[in-house]
């Protein structure tokens, strides 16, 4: 797989770009996410032409459509970024992008929970940075997260599952597919997808096995579409405990009695909060590998992303 590439708010890399010129650097960001990933720094502020340090900033008026406004002069700016901003996601389209990290809480950049300010000066934090809003409205398929989001382990892993789905994807449309190389797509993400939602695994299935009623080209739009709308839905313990009892059932004619005991207790551990998923994930995978299971060693819900990143670690 090549790199992944990711959109990214300058700060997080250490760019001393924010309005009192200091920067967030986020280690996670760059020195663990960052062995797999090129980024594509973006900062609205300093490219729409505001210097460093510059006056504080706030969003005003309706969450779904606020006004951004300086904190002292009273200068609003909002035309002047949402101006570069519409310019700025039509260049982005060009840079192959498979998610993007905002700044938490910016009025530019934060995508969620931002505060904007009513007439009587009290906040609500029910906004949306007027740039991330841009970029969302137009990339809806791309996984896109915070930093402080990503604080998180379940969503930390999540958004990461997805940005590694994303750009399997889009290795796989520049393969020039046919539609039996979609069905082969479909088959080794299965179990990843049954492990985020039942209802569209059965509706993807479906949609494959019936996939000569479509042109490949619709069919390559609705496909990715019902699978990034999977993948963003969390992957319960729940979820994850029914596709870990599935794969038990592929190693039914090879494994002693002992063995699959011990499985399903280690299995029922996870269940219960007392292990983390990659437990029992590891011993599927000795398996895995032991009998040469050929069904599974293609499935890549035993390993979406690598292990280094330690994400299914956390009970």
């Amino acid at each position: 797989m090549t790199k992944i590439r990711l959109g990214l708010s300058s700060c997080l890399l250490g760019a001393k770009v924010r309005y009192d010129g200091g920067h967030r650097w986020d280690r996670f960001i760059t020195d663990t996410l960052g062995q797999y990933v090129e980024f594509v720094p973006v900062c609205p502020e300093v490219e729409c032409g505001l210097g460093v340090p510059r006056e504080p900033m706030r969003l005003e008026g309706q969450p779904a459509a606020p006004r951004l406004l300086t904190v002292r002069t009273r200068q609003d700016l909002t035309q002047r970024l949402l101006t570069w901003a519409r310019r700025r996601v039509a260049e982005l389209a060009q840079e192959d992008l498979d998610g993007f990290i905002f700044k938490a809480k910016s009025p530019s950049s934060g995508m969620a929970r931002v505060k904007v300010y009513n007439d009587r000066g009290v906040p609500a934090t029910t906004g949306v940075g007027l740039f991330a809003r841009v970029f969302m409205d137009h990339f809806p398929l791309l996984p896109v997260a915070d930093e402080g989001r990503l604080h998180d382990p379940e969503i930390r892993e999540n958004f990461i599952e997805r940005i590694f789905f994303h750009r399997r994807w889009r290795e796989f449309l520049g393969q020039k597919p046919n539609l039996g190389d979609l069905v082969i797509f479909h088959t080794r993400h299965k179990l990843q997808i049954l492990a985020h939602s039942p209802e569209l695994y059965r509706r993807m299935g479906r949609l494959v096995a019936g996939a000569r009623e479509l042109a490949l080209p619709d069919l390559f739009d609705v496909y990715p579409t019902m699978a990034m709308t999977a993948l963003k839905l969390k992957a319960t313990v729940k979820k994850n405990a029914n596709v870990l009892y599935h794969l038990l059932g592929y190693f039914k004619k090879q494994l002693t009695g002992d063995q699959k005991q011990e499985l399903l207790e280690i299995i029922d551990s996870y269940r219960r909060g007392e292990a983390p998923l990659i437990v029992p994930i590891t011993l599927v995978n000795h398996y895995v590998r032991q009998y040469r299971e050929p069904y599974l060693q293609g499935q890549f819900y035993l390993q979406p992303h690598p292990l280094e990143l330690k994400l299914r670690n956390h009970a």
